[in-house]
């Protein structure tokens, strides 16, 4: 088959080959890769012999290993370098991939075969990570409708067939709505309050549409952030917060009905599979369990932080009122108002720190961490392809030269990229070809660009964001597993934040930042009294930020508990924050209808994780602190029973080998200033 999908481009370390890839090459690909996989799962079934782990269980782990290659590809383009037309295969692809992995899952001959193994399994000689694949085999079949009837398995079917094409729907519809607002400034005096960074990089903007005499701002958040942190003209901050909030909230790219008809899915699906919401079908394979401990949580850190957040957001309306005489605040204005009087209590604002952050010396600054901690080095390839020209390439290697796996970087933002931050699995560790494969990651930003006067410049909050998904990359890289199901970050979703998390943490130890936060022109290290201002500023309105994570935590969690019609999204969302609402309700504003986390994503039911992993973290980070933040022994430690163990244990079992105990939530609380 003449497909460069099926050809050996022989790159160093086998190496995707991006630049190879055509858009009329991937349904093809993917077909005839369904194909193969389908010929081997025949041949699973139709074997005689006893079923038993290397017959049954192993050969349906490597059976879609062209199949997976493929669509790693496309969904790894699809997010991080698609025009229109590659964005547009997803209609076909995604019911494509759903269709076949339901051809699999519901399939009662090859299910009888892994119920056979699994309930056999100890008379076998198996190791643990056999086991525990079997283990994970079995259940994933459970949860997926492989025990029920032939009606409900076509029910099962159908829906997965719409969501399939539902969900890529919803993310297209976010990404084309951002891209079509344009914020056009033509008068110098509406720029009042904003920074050199944000004015040159709208001049830059306006500039590449053929204006040069006017500045553009857009819904990308380097743009819109310092825009709402900044700018002086409250007209134009209500403008952008308006555009933002209600994106995708009966307007052209409209979201509504999709968010109805994906939540309604998913509740007939938790149904059919026995289960009261989507939220309890979920919850059932996390670390949280239940509904009961989710809103556990949530409801504590809520208790916590309610009045404190209402004290914040008093002291800010005060504020404005003596520097503006504002006296009905917005929402608006609420970034604004708490940037300045942050800058005013602790002598510290995002742009103060900029010069300190050049992007390419915190790309190195994460590279010495993970070396003083790891014992991992980092090496630039420029033989590789890549999906853009911006894109970086690394191998990784232990200090004793052995290969760890590939890193790409893709930092900046484009029309063809989805907002946010991501890291993804190229490939992954595990099983592949008769091998244990290493691992290809790649982490996907949009983080402040480089103007025609300055390099790319990142506020404190982006480094914290690319320490974070470089957490992610060191789950995948430093995963050290057979097989690829039970490695890697393929872990209980509200453990995999643990990684990234906790890294955030190296950011504001003065011992970290000595290594990379250096002034971009003098190369002078970051002094230490911004240092103390760092952490001195560090809980500034710290209760509003876990309001504001509340917020989504609820909102996702109402969604996939409720099991009533409802005719309102926006009214529906306004009902469910009534109680977490400091300012009043703005109309045409709704977080769900671009909510891309829940909906576009695989957080439903799932927000909660990142507070739930924050628990983690802030309890783990503890270790770090007592011993040394670069303690070879404690890094060691969370390396072999964190990072490298995958899904090869219960979560809370490999973090109670790392701590010695379950964690406790009065670190996370104590260091937010809570408690």
């Amino acid at each position: 088959m003449n497909n460069p999908f099926f050809k050996d481009f022989k790159l160093p370390y086998d190496a995707v080959p991006f630049n190879k890839f055509k858009t009329e090459d991937f349904i093809p690909a993917i077909e005839k890769s369904i194909e193969i996989a389908l010929d081997k799962i025949e041949v699973i079934v139709k074997n005689n012999d006893s079923p038993n782990f290397k017959n049954t269980i192993l050969e349906l782990e490597t059976c879609s290993e062209e199949l997976d290659y493929v669509m790693s590809v496309y969904w790894h383009l699809f997010g991080s370098e698609s025009d229109k037309d590659l964005k547009e295969l997803a209609e076909k692809i995604s019911p494509m991939g759903s269709k076949f992995q339901n051809d699999i899952l519901l399939n009662s001959d090859l299910f009888k075969k892994i119920k056979f193994v699994y309930n056999n399994k100890k008379n076998e000689e198996l190791d643990k990570e056999d086991l525990r694949l079997i283990e994970v085999t079995y259940k994933n079949f459970i949860r997926n409708g492989a025990d029920l009837n032939h009606t409900d398995k076509e029910k099962i079917r159908k829906i997965d067939e719409r969501l399939s094409m539902l969900s890529p729907q919803f993310s297209n519809n976010v990404l084309n709505a951002q891209n079509k607002y344009e914020l056009w400034i033509e008068e110098e005096k509406d720029l009042a309050g904003l920074p050199d960074s944000s004015i040159n990089m709208a001049k830059e903007e306006a500039k590449q549409k053929g204006q040069s005499h006017k500045w553009l701002f857009t819904l990308q958040y380097p743009s819109m952030g310092p825009f709402l942190n900044y700018a002086k003209n409250r007209e134009l901050r209500k403008e952008l917060f308006l555009a933002y909030g209600g994106l995708c909230n009966n307007d052209e790219f409209n979201n509504n009905e999709i968010v109805k008809e994906i939540v309604q899915l998913k509740h007939k699906r938790a149904n059919l599979l026995g289960f009261d919401t989507f939220a309890d079908y979920v919850l059932e394979d996390r670390m949280a369990q239940n509904i009961t401990n989710v809103y556990g949580l949530l409801d504590d850190l809520y208790d916590n932080c309610y009045e404190k957040a209402k004290e914040e957001l008093n002291e800010l309306k005060e504020y404005a009122k003596k520097l503006d005489g504002i006296e009905n605040f917005k929402q608006w204005d609420q970034s604004y108002y708490s940037t300045k009087l942050k800058k005013e209590k602790f002598n510290i604002d995002p742009e103060m720190l900029r010069p300190y952050f050049k992007a390419e010396n915190v790309i190195n600054g994460i590279f010495k961490v993970a070396n003083k901690m790891y014992g991992i080095e980092f090496e630039e390839l420029n033989d590789v392809d890549t999906w853009h020209e911006e894109v970086k390439c690394y191998k990784v290697v232990n200090n004793d030269k052995s290969f760890v796996g590939l890193i790409y970087i893709d930092l900046h933002p484009r029309p063809t990229k989805r907002s946010g931050a991501w890291m993804n699995s190229i490939k992954d560790n595990g099983l592949y070809k008769g091998n244990i494969r290493r691992p290809h990651v790649q982490f996907t930003a949009n983080l402040t660009r480089s103007t025609k006067d300055k390099p790319a410049l990142l506020t404190f909050g982006e480094v914290e964001t690319v320490f974070h998904e470089f957490g992610h990359c060191l789950h995948g890289l430093l995963s050290d597993c057979k097989y690829s199901t039970i490695g890697n970050t393929n872990v209980e979703w509200d453990f995999v934040e643990l990684p990234s998390q906790i890294m955030e943490n190296w950011v504001s130890e003065k011992e970290a930042l000595s290594l990379f936060a250096h002034h971009f022109e003098t190369n002078e290290t970051i002094p230490e009294a911004l240092i103390q201002k760092i952490k001195d500023s560090k809980n500034f309105g710290a209760a509003t930020m876990y309001l504001r994570q509340l917020v989504f935590g609820y909102i996702d969690m109402a969604w996939h508990t409720n099991t009533d019609i409802v005719e309102d999204v926006e009214k529906f969302e306004s009902k469910v924050l009534e109680k977490t609402r400091l300012l009043d309700k703005v109309d045409n504003v709704a977080i769900s209808s671009h909510f891309g986390h829940i909906f576009g994503g695989g957080y439903a039911a799932g927000y909660y994780s990142y507070k739930w992993a924050e628990v983690l973290e802030a309890d783990a980070f503890e270790s770090f602190k007592e011993n040394g933040i670069f303690d070879k022994n404690t890094s060691l430690s969370f390396r072999e029973n964190i990072l490298s163990k995958g899904n090869l244990e219960n979560p809370m079992e490999l973090y109670k080998k790392f701590k010695g105990r379950e964690p406790k939530v009065d670190a996370l609380l104590k260091r937010d200033g809570l408690i």
